[in-house]
């Protein structure tokens, strides 16, 4: 269903009259492309007890790796089409589980030993221009050269990412160029429509009037909450509403976005999850009282540039607690700021670092679920001493010939998990990536 909506609005756009112009040496279509590795590592730390979602606490290490072709062709003014073929290989620190905010972007909720390849994204975008000064984009991986206007409108449908397009931040998104932990990289709360891989199909549409831009999407669910497969027909779905207003602070750059987004699926209570547990005497699983129910949530997203070199970010967003996670993290409240600096200052101007804090926190009824051993998406102690899980990240990235750059990773986690009894835990990361 959701490749005939997109084959849908791919015949109603191409019938419509194309109105972004085309670069005068712009291509018809691109080759780009991406590898990436990750090495990370971290040493034993204190743990009295371990659950079937625990982080190991020996002396541990795992890497990924993943290499993406990004093929675009121009199917008219305005008009691209997307394919990115995607070979993937390696597993997160303890089959990336045990911290709900994560060290790594680059680790999925499935891992292998061996490589393997699929289609992430496969998605069809339409431009229009709406009238206002023209502005000359450079081609990028999924973003083709064209001559942009201020006001505009773009439609975005097939599968692809919700962050492609949503809670977007220019100083902490990519964990292959920039930050790597979850709940920095990405608001922690957001619980957005994805696969076990991060992808979902869905219809995006963005209005830019001046410095302000209206963003809406819906986006297909996954048939059980962490599930590698979407289910069919739209049946579990998330919507999505964003709001952008872009301003100059003494002639520095800034943007803030306000998100809201709620998800449609059977999922579990913790409450009634607890509930059942204490009547039948065992361990409560939200599996066993899932019902169709909503599950909201908004997210804060602020990025200001203090200097030419050094920019400050802010990410502050909350779901609904009640309910069990359905596609992300395993995080109710979450709060991450930081400062990224480029290194122009050190005659270094393609090296960046960055110095970030995240603190996630879960629900009343989460922490009284955990506590009684139930397992979510990514945590599970078999019983919970609450903290607060907090987080501080550094990194730095340098720029090496042929568009390589080496990262070295920082990160110390507190109360992994929210549990006061385990941890602290320092992280140890290697990363290279590479373009073409």
């Amino acid at each position: 269903m959701a490749l005939k909506f997109a084959a849908a609005i791919v015949l109603l756009c191409s019938a419509a009259a194309p109105v972004i112009a085309r670069a005068d040496d712009a291509p018809d279509w691109v080759v780009l492309g991406q590898a990436t590795f990750v090495d990370q590592y971290h040493p034993g730390f204190h743990s009295p007890y371990r659950g079937t979602n625990s982080l190991d606490p020996g002396s541990r290490g795992n890497e990924t790796f993943d290499a993406t072709v990004f093929l675009g062709v121009r199917l008219w003014q305005g008009g691209e089409f997307w394919i990115d073929p995607e070979i993937d290989q390696g597993f997160g620190l303890s089959g990336t589980l045990g911290i709900a905010a994560f060290p790594s972007g680059e680790a999925y909720k499935v891992g292998s030993a061996t490589p393997y390849g699929r289609v992430p994204e496969i998605f069809f975008r339409q431009s229009f221009a709406l009238g206002g000064a023209q502005m000359p984009v450079e081609t990028e991986a999924n973003h083709l050269s064209e001559v942009e206007t201020t006001d505009r409108l773009v439609i975005t449908a097939g599968k692809f990412s919700v962050i492609d397009i949503f809670d977007t931040n220019i100083y902490a998104h990519d964990p292959k160029t920039d930050f790597m932990n979850w709940a920095i990289i990405d608001s922690g709360a957001f619980d957005y429509a994805a696969d076990a891989w991060g992808y979902s199909y869905g219809l995006a549409g963005e209005l830019t009037q001046s410095a302000v831009t209206f963003r809406a999407g819906v986006f297909d669910m996954s048939r059980i909450p962490n599930g590698p497969a979407l289910v069919r027909g739209f049946g579990y779905y998330e919507m999505d509403g964003e709001v952008e207003l872009r301003h100059r602070i003494f002639a520095l750059p800034g943007s803030i976005k306000i998100l809201g987004f709620a998800n449609r699926a059977r999922m579990g209570s913790y409450a009634d999850a607890v509930d059942l547990a204490e009547q039948n005497g065992t361990i409560p699983g939200t599996a066993l009282v899932r019902r169709y129910a909503w599950r909201p949530g908004f997210a804060l997203n602020v990025a200001q540039a203090l200097t030419d070199d050094l920019g400050f970010f802010l990410r502050a967003s909350a779901n609904d607690g009640r309910e069990e996670n359905y596609e992300f993290t395993d995080m109710n409240r979450s709060v991450a700021t930081g400062l990224s600096l480029g290194g122009q200052s050190w005659s270094r101007p393609n090296d960046r670092a960055g110095l970030a804090t995240e603190t996630g926190f879960l629900s009343p009824e989460a922490r009284d679920y955990f506590a009684l051993g139930g397992l979510g998406t990514l945590i599970g102690d078999g019983r919970l001493h609450y903290g607060p899980e907090r987080v501080l990240e550094m990194f730095y990235s340098a720029a090496l010939p042929k568009s390589l750059a080496l990262t070295g990773d920082y990160q110390f986690v507190d109360h992994p998990a929210y549990n006061r009894d385990r941890g602290p835990v320092s992280i140890f990361a290697l990363r290279l990536h590479g373009e073409y």
